[in-house]
Parts: C-alpha cells; sequence; structure tokens
C-alpha cells in the first residue's frame, strides 16, 4: 500500500513548474503566518483592546471585495505574472515595518495603516495560486496537486508560528522582520522561475473580434457563471458560512484566547496555533494519498465535524485540552477547504479559472465581519458563550446549506461527487 501511496503523493513534483510553485507558495505563507502571529500579538500587547485585535484581524481581509478584479487580471495577463507582481508587494511593505522597527518609531497606528495597504492585495493570494496551479497541472493530478499545495500553508502556520513567535520573543520585531522580507523576496524570486505560457489565455473573446472586452464585463461574466452553476453556488456558500463564524475562532481571536482565557504569553499563541496548523497539515497530507474519494461528501462531513470540535473548544478549561482541539479542528478544516477548492476547479472551465477563484475569495470577506460582531459579543457575553454561538449557528446554517443543494452535494451520482 505504502509503495502505491507514496507515487499518488508526490507525482505532482514532476511537473517542473509545480517544483518551483510549491516552495514559493510555502515561503510566502511562512512569512504571512510570522506576520500575522508578530502584528497580532504586538497590537494587543501595545493597546490592550480584544476590539482593536479584531480590527487588526479584519484589515488583513478588506482586498476580499476586490478580489475578483484579481481573477479578471489574471486571466488576461496570466496568473504568474500577477502573482509575482502581489509578492513583490509584500516585500516592499514589510520592508517598511522592518524600517520602523529597527529605527524605534513603529506604533499601533502604522501597523494597521501597513496592514490595511496590505490587506488589500493578500486575501487574493491564495486564489490566484490555485487558478495557477489549476493551469500547469493535468486534470487527473488536480486533487493531489492542490491537497500538496494545501501543505504549504498547513507547514507554515505550526512553523511560521513557532518561528515567528520564538524570534519575536528572542530578538524583537526589527530582526524578526528581516527574516520576513528575506522570505518574501524568495518567494519572488522562485514565482518568476514558473514557466508561464507564451500568451495568457483569452478571455471571452467574441469569434468575430468586434466586441471589445472590458474587466468590468470580465469581472460580471465571472460572477454570472459561478451564480448560475448550482454547485459552485454551494460550495461559495459554504466558504462564506466558514469565514463567518469558523475561522475567527480558529485564526483570529487566537492572541486574545492565549493571553485573557488560558494565561499564557506569545510562546503559548505559537503553539496554539501551531496545532491547528499541525492537523491541518496532516488532513492535506491524508487526502494527497487517497484516491476515490466523493469529495462533496467529504465537505459537508468535515465541515460539520469542524464546527462540532469548535464547540468543544469554547467549552475547554486548560491550554492543553485546547491545543488538542485546534488540531483536531485543523484536521477537519483542510479537508473542508481542500473539498471546496477540488469542486470549484474542477467545474471551471480553463479560461474562467481566475474569476471563479475570485468570486471564492471574495467569501472570505465574511471573516471580518464574523471577527468584527465577535469582538463586540465577547466584551458583551463572554468568549465562551460567542464561540458556541458561532459554531451552533454554523451547524444550523451547514444543515440549511444541505437540504436546499442536496441534488448538486449529496446526491452520490452528482457531478460534485465524481470519483
Amino acid at each position: 500500500m505504502s509503495g502505491l501511496a507514496r507515487p499518488s503523493a508526490l507525482a505532482p513534483f514532476r511537473i517542473r513548474n509545480y517544483r518551483f510553485q510549491w516552495p514559493a507558495d510555502l515561503l510566502t505563507s511562512w512569512a504571512f503566518e510570522m506576520e500575522t502571529l508578530i502584528l497580532g500579538w504586538y497590537v494587543l500587547v501595545e493597546t490592550g483592546s480584544v476590539l482593536l485585535l479584531t480590527v487588526f484581524a479584519s484589515l488583513n481581509f478588506v482586498g476580499t471585495l476586490i478580489a475578483p478584479m484579481f481573477g479578471v487580471v489574471g486571466d488576461r495577463i496570466g496568473h504568474r505574472d500577477l502573482l509575482a507582481m502581489m509578492r513583490a508587494t509584500y516585500a516592499v511593505l514589510a520592508a517598511t515595518l522592518m524600517a520602523l522597527a529597527l529605527s524605534g518609531h513603529l506604533s499601533p497606528l502604522y501597523v494597521l495603516i501597513i496592514v490595511a495597504v496590505m490587506g488589500l492585495v493578500r486575501p487574493s493570494d491564495l486564489g490566484v495560486r490555485g487558478a495557477l496551479v489549476a493551469t500547469i497541472m493535468p486534470h487527473d493530478q488536480l486533487i493531489g496537486a492542490i491537497s500538496i499545495s494545501r501543505t504549504t500553508m498547513d507547514t507554515a502556520k505550526f512553523a511560521g508560528a513557532l518561528s515567528g513567535a520564538g524570534l519575536f520573543a528572542a530578538l524583537g520585531m526589527g530582526p524578526a522582520y528581516v527574516a520576513i522580507v528575506t522570505l518574501y523576496i524568495a518567494s519572488t524570486l522562485l514565482t518568476l522561475c514558473v514557466v508561464a505560457p507564451s500568451k495568457p489565455h483569452p478571455v471571452g473573446e467574441a469569434a468575430d473580434g468586434a466586441l471589445p472586452r472590458s474587466p468590468l464585463r470580465d469581472l460580471k461574466e465571472g460572477v454570472a457563471y459561478v451564480w448560475t452553476t448550482p454547485r459552485m453556488r454551494a460550495v461559495i456558500w459554504v466558504a462564506f458560512l466558514a469565514n463567518l463564524t469558523a475561522y475567527p475562532l480558529s485564526n483570529g481571536l487566537l492572541p486574545y484566547v492565549a493571553r485573557d482565557i488560558y494565561g499564557t504569553d506569545q510562546t503559548g499563541l505559537g503553539y496554539m496555533a501551531a496545532s491547528f496548523a499541525l492537523g491541518s497539515l496532516v488532513g492535506s497530507i491524508a487526502l494527497s494519498l487517497i484516491g476515490g474519494i466523493r469529495v462533496a461528501r467529504l465537505m459537508i462531513g468535515a465541515t460539520m465535524a469542524w464546527y462540532a470540535t469548535l464547540l468543544v473548544f469554547a467549552q475547554m478549561q486548560t491550554i492543553h485540552a485546547a491545543i488538542a482541539c485546534l488540531a483536531l479542528a485543523g484536521f477537519m478544516q483542510s479537508l473542508a477547504m481542500i473539498s471546496v477548492a477540488v469542486i470549484l476547479m474542477r467545474t471551471a472551465s480553463e479560461h474562467f479559472r481566475g474569476r471563479v477563484m475570485g468570486v471564492r475569495m471574495l467569501a472570505i470577506y465574511s471573516l471580518p465581519l464574523g471577527l468584527l460582531a465577535a469582538g463586540s459579543l465577547i466584551g458583551d457575553i463572554g468568549f465562551a458563550a460567542t464561540a458556541s454561538l458561532y459554531a451552533a449557528a454554523g451547524i444550523a446554517l451547514m444543515l440549511a446549506i444541505v437540504l436546499h443543494w442536496r441534488a448538486d452535494l449529496w446526491h452520490l451520482h452528482a457531478p460534485a461527487n465524481a470519483k
């Protein structure tokens, strides 16, 4: 069995472009996680406000509203070129924070401003990299490629969280940001090593060339394409729901949980973030080794189990029990979100992939909404009650989605469940 499993897991690396994209995505994800942990802890300690912490976390996702336009640009100029420009932007912004920290001029206001600028670009990174994977990989290797690609985020959340916390605690913010800038520069160079097609795929050009194309028209076509395809619309709602009610508990609010619920420091925060990432990594690797999956059914089961685990997490009294719950939640999260990406990429035609993933990223806009609402609720009813409310609402709304689109998601012979 192991002899059969290993080739299926490593097969994507036989493609030259994937051998460059995977490490580029890994370094970018590592830098993302280090920045999120370091800046989140800095804002919380400097201001002492959980509300400002949720504002900081929300600013990372302000660009979700324009994510579909990134998909349009990617379909026009090529996903490789767009991704390289985005990552060069991260390097410039991180270098600005590094200079402020090393010169002693850093303040929470400057952090929020720079994070807001980065937040215009950063939410689209996952969608553009997914579209690039779908472009460079054969169709029969797509599940394995997306699963292995997902490990870049999972390993980064594990190693990036621990290394970010360690560097911040040992050396301070300035030296930690030297490492972050280096990671961004390296990821940009590796992205440029991916061999892009000589010409971008045409975006719905008229056969006679009489009708000029505009980005707005391309965007409208992409949104309409998703909205009129039932299984794509269903999984977009699943992604929207997960970002609204699940990710705030396991991502943006972790600095508050670590300090105010369990009384630990940034090292304890690093262990909590790393446990979620470790579970997610195990889920990504497991899915890359297993074939013949009914993907839509897996998405449903994993999402429901994710919410159930978060419901238990909300009641935990010790940090060790919380870490165990977060690891299991990360495992289920990985299975659910990989399934969402696979369904979208299998369904989308090639020249629509960028726009489809742009619409998928638009669903992330519910995350800042969920974070801001949680910040207010925690002040009124406490973390445990807020987390329980979010998890219970997620279970109820997920059931509603499954019932409404049961023919497209649950039926054994539905295209979304094709092996």
